[in-house]
């Protein structure tokens, strides 16, 4: 896809996320939106697109770091919930308690037990997050084998993605079949008729998130919210003996 098809077909789906933003502040209706899959599958990508022309007030992007002492010591689902959405708000988690399934796992971050106690429990917790009236959506991004591989050349080659690198990131190449499993088993064991899975095909990026942000404001049951737009008013004349301009000590050069 183009990179101008692709930029129009988004802002008509950006024009509708700022609609249902309306509607979400106009009925304090609560949804959390789960961003899951491989590493450069595309996940803060989607979300960048997704919050590019809404208030951040409204569309809250939560990516945790990796939990304190003090964390650890808590329920391991304690500080995902401490980030759900009140009234008006939407919650998108670029990676959320299903770590315990994919890179704990794998990585051996958690032992076998809590990791069965997380499989097992997980189901009832996100029935009781749908039964209490917020909105639930997981996505799983997959990426192939080779596209990962080429992705994460293009990072070393940027300077500018950089940051995106880290070794337990790259590491992921190496146990690719490691994370096969564990996703697969995840997916198997937490897809529900109340809180299913949706699977987002993302080798190829622009038509993946376009795909995802659609398909996300389909399940979504939001309506156009009618709303009274404010008139520019005409400025106060300008006071007797006022100066135009700003008393600056120091301006920015012109450089461009």
């Amino acid at each position: 896809m183009k990179r101008k098809e692709f930029e129009e077909e988004l802002q008509k789906l950006q024009v509708e996320l700022v609609r249902l933003q309306t509607w979400v502040k106009a009925t304090g209706t609560r949804i959390i939106v789960v961003f899951e899959g491989r590493d450069t599958a595309g996940k803060g990508g989607v979300i960048s697109r997704i919050t590019q022309r809404v208030s951040p007030r409204v569309f809250r992007h939560i990516a945790l770091p990796a939990p304190t002492e003090r964390e650890k010591s808590q329920l391991y689902i304690q500080r995902y919930i401490a980030q759900f959405p009140a009234a008006g708000e939407i919650a998108l988690f670029d990676r959320s308690w299903y770590n315990r399934a994919g890179v704990e796992r794998v990585m051996g971050f958690c032992s076998a037990d809590e990791y069965e106690r997380f499989m097992r429990l997980v189901p009832s917790f996100e029935k009781e997050i749908v039964e209490n009236g917020i909105i639930l959506l997981k996505y799983f991004l997959d990426v192939s084998q080779d596209e990962q591989r080429r992705r994460f050349a293009d990072r070393i080659d940027d300077p500018m993605k950089h940051w995106k690198l880290s070794p337990m990131d790259t590491e992921s190449v190496r146990l690719w079949w490691d994370y096969t499993l564990a996703y697969q088993d995840m997916l198997r064991e937490t897809d529900t008729p109340f809180c299913p899975w949706y699977v987002v095909p993302s080798d190829d990026k622009r038509r993946a998130r376009l795909n995802l942000i659609a398909h996300m404001l389909d399940k979504i049951p939001y309506k156009k919210v009618k709303i009274d737009l404010p008139k520019v008013p005409k400025a106060a004349p300008k006071p007797k003996g006022a100066k135009d301009g700003l008393p600056a000590m120091n301006i920015v050069p012109a450089q461009y």
